[in-house]
């Protein structure tokens, strides 16, 4: 019946295309009409083609910025264990572990923390750094919407201002001391600071550098990215606040963010803080606790520092496994002020060897079992000084090259001491610190009138009686005029030349009446010597420092007054921290630190760096700096010292060739030993064994 109706069902199911004559012309392309028309509801051969995988296939750049993507995540977790520390494996040992690691390190490691379990601690720091702590709300002043009288709201806000001010008297203001007039009315001579003349004869300042870190060096890698809290007992321009300072400089610029906290704010390197763009925590209470919580690391910068690790170890619960104690005092009464907290750091830090055999002889008397080994190390000749006394740093350029900063500190020399008033026969003899009993500068006035106002003949009185035999065991020159009288390779000259205390030796009775009978012919020849090639000037600093003791500075001024010969050979110069053209004008460099002699002296080896020889007291860090008769000339502590240093100063003044051949040996020390890569180096080995997570 359908089929006289002329109807029959399709060949082809519902919904399917209808089947068209085959032509042999060209296929429709596959986003045409006619193809879409012919699409039906079945389309399960398609759907691949909208799924993620083929978006990627068919968009090449969106599956190359997936790849590079995913590289530079797994580049940054890599990094990120690397620089945060997770290295059981001392893959990223970064020069200070690993390869160079000896396995007695790694024994004495593993014993120091097998009883010790840091993963609770970690846990909670590593909560407590991710944690937003906010600070506590600042007290509110009366609201403006609330009605009261202007005259009662003036009362009230004058009595707001003066309690603010009497609460901070006690923190920002400390005793008031009588201050001495900076001028030349009071110290006579007053010469500096020459920071302008540097720059223009330099041609280069030091304000102008962005930092002078290797960011490829193991130390930049180490510090890439870490939070560390330094800690300042004072920022006074001496040597603890001065290495802190450039020690937060070079933690700066090699990627670290770096905090300040300023137990005593008496000083002048506020402003270079500000500078250097280093952050000072205004608190140094609640503030500076919260912050150190978060950190990675704290470093103490003095033994002063005790009382703000006793604080922040009562508030906390991490402990002290952050803290680095660099202890830069030697005197006993830092001692007992910190000994209940040596125990209680991470690591303890000192300078010098007789520092730290001094520190673990007082530990082992009060019986202070110590976490671990102390660490030593030395402070360095900053870049900039290196830069001037043309050492090679990485200051240099080729423009700035070593043989041109060497022309040019000559250059430097020449102008500052015309601006001194100072001649080619005029022996400069500088010593630099705070002004102060301990530093010696009354005995160096001394040594020096005994040579300017009264002459040899005082120092050959004083050894009367037997006493010639010190005197003779100090005079280098008539040690070398009296050569054909004892063999040099003999052992009594040997001995002396080797040693280089000057406390009284215990020689035989035949060689110390041998020394008597040369006495007399030791005279002959001082009494002969009248000839000087040089004529002595002493400059003193530094004025005006905050340190400085004024009862000891007048007594200082009541000398000089008492001796107008001494007087008008003697200069002053203000606190600065541009030293360079001080150093470059000297001859001589005077460390004549008393009692238990510098810690270490920074200063000293600045002095070394500049090619000047070292006349120093025979104790502390001086003695391990200072070789005897070959970078200088070393005497003893106290009143025996005084006449010695001046046979010292009259000896250079002499031998002018002689003090030139010691301070090239002792720039070459300071090369070999005192640089800043080598202070890092050594730092960076500290930090290492510290900031590892285990």
């Amino acid at each position: 019946m359908e089929e006289e109706n002329g109807l029959r069902p399709s060949p082809l199911r519902l919904g399917s295309v209808p089947v068209t004559a085959q032509s042999p012309r060209k296929p429709s392309p596959r986003g045409s009409a006619q193809l879409r028309r012919g699409t039906t509801g079945r389309s399960s051969r398609y759907e691949p083609r909208t799924s993620i995988l083929y978006c990627f296939r068919s968009n090449r750049l969106l599956f190359w910025l997936l790849l590079i993507t995913m590289w530079a995540y797994a580049g940054f977790y890599f990094q990120s264990r690397w620089a945060h520390g997770d290295n059981k494996e001392d893959l990223f040992s970064g020069g200070y572990g690993g390869e160079k690691s000896l396995e007695q390190d790694k024994k004495n490691r593993r014993d120091l923390m097998a009883n010790v379990d840091t993963k609770p601690v970690v846990k909670l720091h590593q909560r407590l750094r991710n944690m937003d702590i906010v600070d506590p709300p600042k007290p509110k002043r009366p609201s403006k919407k609330k009605k009261v009288k202007p005259g009662s709201r003036k009362r009230s806000r004058g009595k707001v201002t003066e309690m603010t001010q009497a609460e901070e008297i006690p923190v920002e203001i400390e005793v008031p001391e009588e201050e001495i007039p900076k001028n030349n009315a009071t110290y006579k001579v007053l010469v500096g600071p020459f920071g302008s003349v540097e720059d223009k004869i330099l041609e280069w300042s030091p304000e102008t550098r962005s930092g002078t870190c290797d960011r490829k060096g193991a130390f930049a890698r180490l510090v890439w990215s870490r939070k560390i809290i330094l800690i300042f007992h004072e920022l006074s321009m001496t040597g603890a606040p001065l290495a802190m300072m450039e020690l937060a400089t070079e933690f700066l610029s090699c990627g670290a963010t770096v905090s300040v906290v300023v137990l005593n704010r008496k000083g002048g390197l506020m402003s270079e803080l500000v500078r250097r763009k280093i952050r000072v925590i205004s608190d140094k209470n609640n503030s500076s606790f919260r912050s150190a919580m978060k950190a990675d690391l704290i470093i103490a910068g003095s033994a002063v520092c005790s009382s703000w690790i006793e604080q922040y170890l009562n508030r906390t619960v991490l402990g002290s496994t952050q803290i680095i104690w660099w202890i830069m005092e030697n005197r006993r009464e830092y001692f007992n002020r910190s000994k209940l907290l040596l125990n209680k750091v991470k690591r303890l830090v000192f300078l010098s060897e007789s520092q730290s055999k001094q520190w673990l002889e007082w530990c082992e008397e009060e019986k202070i079992q110590l976490n671990s080994e102390p660490s030593l190390i030395p402070l360095s000749v900053n870049d900039e000084l290196a830069f001037v006394a043309g050492i090679q740093c990485s200051l240099n350029t080729l423009s700035f090259s070593v043989e041109k900063m060497q022309e040019r500190r000559q250059a430097l020399r020449s102008a500052v001491r015309q601006e001194m008033g100072l001649s080619d026969k005029d022996m400069l003899a500088i010593t630099l610190s705070s002004i102060t009993p301990g530093k010696g500068q009354f005995m160096l006035l001394e040594s020096a009138n005994l040579i300017v106002d009264q002459g040899l003949e005082v120092l050959k009185s004083n050894y009367s009686d037997g006493n010639e035999a010190s005197l003779l065991d100090h005079d280098y020159l008539s040690r070398a005029l009296l050569q054909d009288r004892a063999s040099p390779k003999s052992p009594a000259l040997s001995r002396k030349r080797k040693h280089s205390n000057h406390a009284p030796k215990k020689d035989s009775e035949s060689h110390r009446g041998k020394l008597k009978q040369d006495a007399s012919s030791t005279k002959l020849v001082l009494e002969g010597r009248r000839h000087r090639e040089k004529n002595l000037k002493v400059l003193i600093g530094s004025v005006g420092l905050k340190s400085n003791k004024v009862g000891y500075v007048k007594r200082l001024l009541g000398y000089l007054s008492d001796h107008s010969n001494l007087s008008s050979s003697v200069l002053w110069t203000p606190a600065t921290t541009r030293v360079a053209s001080l150093y470059a004008a000297a001859d001589v460099y005077v460390m004549n630190s008393q009692g238990v002699g510098e810690t270490f002296g920074r200063v000293t080896i600045e002095a070394m760096a500049f090619g000047l020889p070292v006349l120093g007291t025979n104790a502390g860090g001086t003695m391990e700096i200072v070789d005897h008769n070959v970078t200088g000339l070393l005497h003893p502590l106290g009143r025996p010292g005084a006449p010695i240093l001046a046979k010292n100063l009259e000896y250079l003044l002499e031998n002018p060739s002689v003090g030139v051949e010691m301070g090239a040996r002792g720039r070459e020390k300071v090369k070999k030993m005192y640089l800043k890569k080598h202070m890092y180096q050594k730092f960076g080995e500290v930090l290492y064994k510290s900031m590892r997570i285990k």
